[in-house]
């Protein structure tokens, strides 16, 4: 009969194999990914100035507060329509619904809105939104490459 010291052993040299079968992979909860979303809004060319400054000086300070991320803002012009693109960072997919959840309800942000809208009519035309998963071959991602 093996001893004790034997089949423990035995067992601690097993456990890193059986962690990698497909059945313990199957129930080990998986880390969701990290994600990207751009935003595309088309404005209209008339109040594209005061776009700007709206959500400069007050959707990016109230979007932080709600932990948003946004890595880049541009302004790009297709079909000759003006449009405002940009990218946020964000952990996962159901942070990213909680974030935009809670900036959509915050009070000051529907205060702005309604003092800008009254001020100075329509701000946003179409809102276009991707939510980017990262695919584990691209360029960027550790170890790709080939």
């Amino acid at each position: 009969m093996p001893s004790p010291i034997r089949i423990l052993t035995l067992a601690a040299l097993l456990a890193p194999m059986l962690a990698l079968t497909p059945a313990a992979a199957a129930t080990q909860p998986a880390t969701p990914a990290p994600l990207q979303q751009l935003r595309i809004y088309e404005i209209p060319r008339t109040n594209e100035g005061v776009f700007h400054d709206r959500f400069r000086d007050h959707a990016l300070r109230i979007m932080a507060r709600h932990g948003f991320a946004v890595r880049s803002i541009w302004r790009s012009e297709h079909e000759g329509k003006v449009e405002f693109v940009y990218l946020l960072d964000w952990p996962d997919a159901r942070a990213m619904k909680a974030a935009w959840a809670a900036f959509m309800a915050d009070p000051e942000w529907a205060a702005i809105k309604k003092e800008t809208g009254a001020r100075h009519g329509r701000f946003v035309d179409a809102i276009s939104d991707r939510t980017l998963e990262p695919v584990p071959w691209s360029p960027d991602r550790s170890g790709a490459g080939g």
